[in-house]
């Protein structure tokens, strides 16, 4: 392999020729060997530095245009925007577990957008610290990257996503209107439902997880930049944090503000707590959306078997026939995934010590992780399975007038004493209510049939 020579202030080094990042790069991989090709900073954050520098550079322009010149923003805008398409991830090669506050993938991001802007300037024009990095910190532009990228995945991924299953539920309610069968409490017999209820409380559980999300995201719209090492903005000029909050909003369609205290924004990460929270609480339904769904699907001739849902592959090895509920496990196992990242996301942000919170990198690499996770495991259950659940009607009728808990209906005429002998009675000699209801001379037989009605229970 071809080297050429880097140098920082702690003297050369060699960088493979056809990288292009630099020296502190080059020591990140030197010193931290773990989890490597795997557990790489996500390209979520390799994309939002992109944004974050090239909102930075306009707005040093801005402010302080005798040190950014026209030329060196071109160079540097021109380079962010490769990144931004991610045409250059290759050169992002640091993994999660490097220093906690992400300093090295932000002079990652600097080394490379210098030399790729010297590159397209076609000059030793970029100096990685003094122009990429002029009036910013590694403090104060990851939890910047941080927040571009966890509020992108929770607004543009995983709330599609939502909606997307919440429109087939939608669609399932209107299918299934008038189908009435027995409900479950405790995974006992309850009293009738009809389907189109059962779906309608899905749905609006992901209705609410939805507005959850968009409650929880408003926070992560106020960027850390600005505070540069500590919060007091120093080597930054005036107003620097809200002239880039105004050039990533004006980059990325959202509406991003400075946050109105630097020293909060370094240390504390409870926006990202909160906001991992609402993708927890979405998680926890899927996990009961999908379990109901296996469920009811269980058999198929020895289960519930009161849906069905598409067979997309064998489901065993040894016994032929064998359809399983796969979409529904890929959702409860990316759940628990999303569970144990929440754990992970709570003890990152408990971690801040004075000025800043050392435990970043795991911080949004959990919190990405569910996002995306969550955002593909609902596409796949939406594609593969809730779009083509059909009712076993037959069954599901059937079930409905075995259920000894349609007893309830009687209640208001005998009491629920005398309702619950009846329901007993029948249980333990395998009859039916309305035998065992005229054999305890509760009701005579046509009593019974004008008071017992299990459809006008719903």
């Amino acid at each position: 392999m071809d080297y050429r020579i880097e140098h920082d202030s702690m003297g050369e080094i060699k960088v493979p020729s056809d990288r292009l990042w630099g020296a502190q790069t080059q020591r990140s991989l030197q010193n931290f060997d773990i989890g490597r090709g795997i557990e790489t900073m996500p390209s979520e954050i390799v994309r939002s530095f992109g944004i974050l520098k090239k909102a930075a550079a306009m707005a040093n322009r801005e402010l302080v245009p005798q040190r950014m010149t026209q030329e060196k923003l071109d160079a540097i805008s021109k380079a962010c925007d490769e990144v931004i398409s991610l045409s250059l991830l290759d050169h992002f090669p640091l993994v999660v577990w490097q220093t906690g506050s992400g300093t090295q993938s932000n002079m990652n991001a600097n080394e490379v957008i210098a030399n790729r802007g010297n590159q397209i300037a076609g000059s030793k024009l970029l100096h990685p610290n003094d122009d990429v990095n002029m009036s910013q910190s590694s403090n104060d532009t990851f939890p910047t990257a941080m927040h571009i990228a966890a509020s992108t995945a929770v607004e543009d991924r995983l709330i599609p996503a939502a909606q997307v299953l919440i429109k087939t539920f939608l669609r399932l309610e209107e299918e299934n209107r008038g189908v009435v069968k027995s409900g479950r409490t405790h995974l006992q017999d309850a009293t009738p439902i009809t389907f189109s209820q059962e779906i309608s409380g899905w749905r609006s559980s992901l209705e609410r997880d939805v507005e959850l999300l968009k409650a929880a995201v408003r926070p992560l719209h106020e960027l850390a930049l600005g505070g540069t090492a500590v919060g007091t903005g120093l080597n930054a000029p005036k107003f620097f944090g809200d002239a880039v909050a105004k050039e990533v909003s004006r980059l990325t369609g959202k509406d991003f503000v400075s946050a109105p205290n630097k020293f909060h924004a370094l240390t504390s990460k409870d926006e990202l707590v909160f906001a991992h929270g609402a993708i927890k609480a979405l998680a926890c339904d899927m996990m009961k959306i999908a379990n109901d769904v296996r469920w009811l699907a269980s058999g198929p001739r020895l289960g519930l078997g009161e849906i069905s849902i598409p067979e997309n592959e064998p489901g065993s090895s040894i016994m032929p026939g064998k359809v399983n509920p796969t979409q529904c496990e890929a959702v409860t196992m990316v759940a628990v995934q999303v569970m144990g990242n929440d754990v992970a996301v709570s003890m990152a942000a408990s971690q801040g010590n004075f000025e800043l919170n050392v435990f970043m990198p795991v911080c949004i690499y959990n919190f990405l992780q569910s996002a995306r996770l969550l955002s593909e495991a609902i596409l796949s259950f939406n594609g593969h399975c809730a779009s083509g659940i059909k009712a076993n009607r037959e069954k599901m009728e059937g079930n409905l007038h075995n259920s000894l808990m349609l007893v309830t209906a009687l209640n208001p005429y005998i009491g629920y004493e005398n309702a619950a002998k009846v329901a007993k009675k029948a249980y333990a000699e395998g009859i039916s209510l309305k035998e065992s209801c005229v054999a305890l001379g509760f009701l005579s037989p046509e009593e019974f049939d004008k008071v017992f009605h299990p459809e006008k229970m719903v």
